[in-house]
């Protein structure tokens, strides 16, 4: 009878140690399989924003004056709109949720055809030619291209805070394909063109040989503006650098 109860002991002990290592060895996975993740998260975002400054690249590089948005993801690889071949992307990366090369694209929204027939009325020199309207002496195509990337995993992510400025969204995320790398032409650099084109049609000429004209308000008339060449008026003799 003894010998039946010792064994009933040492069965029971190693069905406790069985049970115990599972646990450990599922919740050891676990923790395993949340950093792993963490990691992919990191490799997720590395890769988006390498898409995006490659987007960026691809758009900045003007060709003929006219900025315009990559087709196929393919076109960030060798863009043949010059004469010699741009790689603005070394490869096209694979996903690191999917483990596939395949993305989602988002496309750039068409530009409604009232406000190119505004733009057009408003000094197009050419109504008929592709590009829509204007920016700091370039021309903006309106043909429909790709402005980001996406992944295809319809997982939730972990990370929900901190990140960049320009990836803040991401907090609202639901699922991995709320994490769109987007470059648009209406954030950054464009809206800086715009501001410096505007402050310096704004202002006088920066040329030492323009004359550019204005009013004055001393002695009730007009004054012309004082280039280092001009004679001064009334015949008087002169500031001119260049008079002995």
């Amino acid at each position: 009878m003894k010998k039946r109860s010792d064994k009933g002991f040492v069965y029971l002990w190693a069905l406790f140690a069985v049970t115990a290592a599972g646990i450990v060895l599922a919740a050891t996975g676990q923790v395993w399989q949340i950093k792993m993740k963490r990691e992919k998260e990191l490799e997720l975002l590395f890769i988006g924003d390498q898409y995006r400054k490659a987007i960026m690249s691809y758009y900045n590089s003007q060709v003929a004056g006219v900025r315009e948005y990559p087709e196929s993801l393919e076109e960030l690889l060798e863009d043949k709109r010059g004469p010699a071949t741009v790689r603005h992307l070394r490869k096209i990366y694979i996903d690191p949720m999917t483990m596939e090369d395949k993305w989602g694209v988002v496309e750039e929204e068409a530009v409604p055809q009232q406000a190119q027939s505004q733009n057009n009325s408003a000094g197009n020199a050419n109504p008929a030619s592709p590009a829509s309207n204007t920016l700091g002496g370039s021309q903006i195509s309106s043909r429909k291209g790709i402005t980001g990337v996406y992944s295809l995993s319809e997982q939730q992510p972990l990370k929900k805070d901190n990140f960049p400025d320009h990836f803040a969204k991401f907090t609202e995320a639901e699922t991995y394909q709320d994490w769109q790398f987007v470059f648009s032409r209406d954030a950054g650099g464009e809206n800086k063109a715009n501001q410096q084109n505007q402050s310096g049609s704004a202002g006088t000429s920066s040329s030492p040989f323009g004359a550019s004209s204005g009013t004055g308000t001393s002695g009730g008339g007009t004054t012309s503006s004082a280039s280092p060449f001009a004679p001064p008026a009334g015949g008087q003799t002169g500031q001119n650098p260049f008079a002995r």
